[in-house]
């Protein structure tokens, strides 16, 4: 009797399979959605054409999927990341640690944006009139940001209620993400000093922690559609059109931002004896998925993965670092766009900046950062710079068109550097997983532990 034929089966390439290509495919594919939408004729209504409200809805709704889960995901995050501390050595030395390189960073990056705001001279080239500029929807001050760390109920809950023309009323409601820290942080110190009868909550917490995570792997899973759809309606509705106008300054942002990314942070994990070609390769998911959802805190459970599992940052150091950073370590959006943009504005204006004012720019950016609460809340870092400088705040408006383009590439610098500094500080602290660190990055990062172990064997 012959033996049975062996049936060969075509196997998918693993580039073909893993995230960042998916990604990839997704931008290249939104690419090209956009221009398509972009040459369709609107509608006989005057409304946007199918396809631009298609990639505009897929869009949202990804992102409405990305958000929905981030309050869960903030509180057990932070209450865990508090009760995981117990577990590290030196644990107050770490964190003291974290915050002094979060100021680190975001000193080189606002000096990084003087500069090229100074060399640039944005606002004395652009096109764009005066009657482009408006009041901000949204405006940031000193007061209103130390008043808005004080929880207004213990579930850092919002509402607002808008009224129509039509006389027709709509209510959204809207979490306060640093009052929701500010919660979870209180709550994770009580249970550790409540000690034993505290255990239950923690436990209750770590699963409920894993469940939310779960949940969000499967919605992060779904980020190359969203990437489609997200870079197609960015693409179709904004084009080059709202560049023109400020296109010294869209450049002038992105070359901010790619110094940083591409030399500052570079030159420190060098400077801490890690390979560059290890860290971008480690954190390049989350920096894809930041640049597509413009929200650290919709990255956040990706960047935590990937800062755990390709960076070799013990858990329990990551669980408290990377959180705090997805709410306060903003090199993007709070330390390179308000410097260029405020030198944007006074610019515009023609006003002269004093080195007091350079000062305070720096000031700001430095301790300021949090009031981002790490959202799309750039504008209201530059509106508390310029509040702080005297400049005028109608001067946002004249951004405003460019925002969701600049926005996307703050967002990636952000993520990146939120993985960037807990790096370093295990480096330094003796504690980085080298082994894990160095290793080929051949795997997913949406694979569980358990299977780990099992390939393992």
């Amino acid at each position: 009797m012959s033996a049975p034929s062996a049936t060969r089966t075509r196997r998918v390439p693993t580039w073909a399979t893993a995230f960042g290509p998916q990604i990839v495919a997704g931008l290249v594919l939104g690419v090209v959605f956009g221009l398509i939408a972009r040459s369709m004729p609107d509608a006989a209504d005057g409304n946007e054409n199918w396809l631009v409200g298609t990639l505009s809805t897929i869009g949202s709704s990804y992102v409405k999927l990305l958000t929905v889960a981030v309050i869960p995901l903030v509180f057990t995050a932070i209450v865990s990341s508090i009760a995981n501390l117990r577990e590290v050595t030196n644990a107050a030395r770490l964190a003291i640690q974290t915050l002094w390189w979060f100021a680190i960073t975001a000193f080189i990056a606002v000096i990084i944006g003087i500069v090229i705001g100074l060399v640039a001279q944005p606002g004395s080239r652009t096109s764009a009139g005066a009657d482009s500029a408006g009041d901000p929807s949204s405006v940031g001050s000193w007061w209103s940001f130390l008043t808005g760390l004080v929880p207004n109920n213990f579930l850092a809950l919002g509402a607002k209620t808008t009224v129509a023309e039509s006389g027709t009323a709509t209510t959204s409601l809207s979490f306060n993400i640093l009052q929701l820290l500010v919660i979870a942080a209180a709550i994770g110190i009580a249970a550790l000093k409540v000690g034993k009868k505290a255990e239950p909550f923690l436990a209750f917490n770590a699963s409920l922690l894993a469940i939310v995570q779960k949940v969000l792997w499967w919605i992060i899973r779904l980020a190359p559609i969203g990437t489609a759809a997200l870079i197609g309606n960015a693409v179709a509705t904004y084009g080059w059109d709202a560049i023109g106008s400020l296109g010294v300054f869209t450049v002038s942002i992105y070359v901010g931002l790619a110094v940083v990314f591409f030399v500052i942070y570079p030159v420190i994990v060098r400077a801490h004896g890690l390979s560059v070609r290890n860290f971008y390769s480690g954190v390049w998911p989350a920096t894809q998925l930041g640049f597509v959802s413009r929200s650290s805190i919709g990255t956040l459970p990706l960047t935590e993965r990937v800062t755990e599992r390709n960076l070799g940052v013990p858990r329990e150091y990551a669980s408290f670092a990377v959180p705090l950073g997805a709410t306060t370590k903003m090199d993007g959006c709070a330390a390179i766009y308000p410097a260029i943009a405020a030198l944007f504005v006074a610019q515009f204006y023609g006003i002269d900046l004093t080195i007091t004012d350079y000062l305070l720019i720096i000031v700001v950016s430095v301790i300021g950062s949090a009031a981002t609460a790490g959202t799309t809340g750039a504008t209201v870092m530059l509106t508390l710079t310029l509040s702080t400088l005297g400049l005028p705040l109608a001067g946002v408006g004249l951004l405003l068109a460019v925002e969701p383009i600049v926005d996307m590439g703050r967002t990636a610098v952000n993520v990146t550097g939120q993985a960037l500094v807990p790096t370093i500080v295990a480096k330094r602290e003796g504690i980085l997983d080298l082994e894990r660190y160095n290793a080929p990055r051949n795997g997913d990062p949406f694979v569980d532990e358990e299977a780990e172990v099992k390939l393992a064997r």
